[in-house]
């Protein structure tokens, strides 16, 4: 059986070898670094990867303009705020998308989860977006 880690290794092999202009590749760091978090789990990871999915699912970034967001939201500040951590992440795993079919089927899927892990952080939606609207438009 494979580690989560192991399973994080193939799906991002694929969604780099994919060479997509939209970059999904992100989205999966986001996901993955969402439902992973832990005590130990730095601030800056955890509202960078909720920023991400804000800005994917409420959006509609790319996964492009997701990594130049984060680039300028780390330029622009540095202390970033210690978020809740839910007890249940997400209904959908990284193993759900790798189940899925490569291709269309495997990027809905990857979408699903990047859902369902944002909706798991739903007492931290207020927060992220007043957030990212301050740093990226304010």
């Amino acid at each position: 059986m494979k580690t989560v880690q192991e399973l994080y290794n193939e799906l991002a092999y694929y969604t780099l070898s994919l060479g997509d202009e939209e970059f999904i590749h992100q989205h999966i760091v986001d996901a993955f670094g969402a439902q992973n978090a832990g005590e130990k789990t730095k601030p800056i990871g955890i509202c960078f990867a909720l920023a991400g999915l804000y800005l994917y699912l409420e959006k509609d970034y790319t996964g492009r303009q997701v990594q130049l967001a984060h680039m300028q939201m780390a330029k622009k500040r540095k202390k970033w705020p210690a978020l809740e951590l839910p007890e249940n992440r997400g209904d959908i795993t990284i193993a759900d998308v790798l189940d899925a079919e490569p291709g269309e089927e495997r990027r809905e899927m990857i979408r699903k989860w990047c859902d369902s892990v944002w909706k798991a952080y739903s007492q931290s939606h207020d927060i992220v977006a007043a957030l990212v609207n301050v740093v990226l438009y304010g």
